[in-house]
């Protein structure tokens, strides 16, 4: 019993200090152990001030992902598009009480992806690979509901939609955001049975 104990203080401890360590100034040991400290917070302990002071976005984005397996006659079936976004509208709508996964998973991925890749999707760090991974993830997680397991690879579309104004009967968007619907197509990108 005390062994338990002892683990789930030295545990918290832990959590503390690499939390603390994470949120604070930049010092000598944050920049040390900077590896060390992001392996244990990234993606599960992020902290951020967005519940305090938040950033609503200016703009909607409607995912949509296709698959593509081979068949037994060695032809590339590709599915046509399924819109996740919608799938997550579905499931808050009309729910007092959506899940916070319904609502956020599927966006802040793509948010997160989109921070550490910008414009290209060449990955260049191991958080960016990460963050590939995970969005590749929930896509092929959502689409083998819909289509059944077996495809070889995946693709992602997002297209950008830009909020109209207050009052503007949606003829303006939002200053800041795109005057017309942008469409980005990411690469192909490889299931593994393993997921990553």
């Amino acid at each position: 019993m005390r062994t338990v104990v002892f683990l789930c203080l030295a545990t918290v401890l832990t959590h503390t200090v690499l939390v603390f360590l994470h949120i604070a100034p930049s010092n000598a040991v944050s920049q040390r152990y900077a590896r060390q400290i992001n392996a244990w917070v990234y993606p599960l302990f992020e902290q951020n001030w967005r519940l305090f002071a938040p950033d609503p976005d200016s703009v909607n984005r409607q995912i949509s992902a296709r698959t593509a397996r081979t068949a037994a006659d060695g032809t590339v079936q590709v599915s046509e598009w399924f819109d996740l976004t919608a799938v997550d509208n579905a499931a808050v709508e009309h729910t007092p009480f959506p899940s916070h996964t319904a609502q956020n998973e599927l966006r802040r991925a793509w948010t997160s992806y989109f921070e550490l890749h910008g414009g290209s999707d060449e990955s260049r760090s191991e958080r960016a690979v990460m963050m590939r991974k995970y969005l590749r993830n929930i896509a092929v997680a959502r689409t083998t509901d819909r289509f059944g397991k077996g495809a070889a690879y995946i693709q992602l579309r997002v297209v950008t939609l830009p909020v109209a104004a207050p009052g503007t009967d949606g003829r303006r968007a939002a200053q800041g955001s795109p005057k017309t619907p942008e469409t980005r197509l990411l690469p192909w990108w490889k299931v593994t049975s393993d997921g990553n």
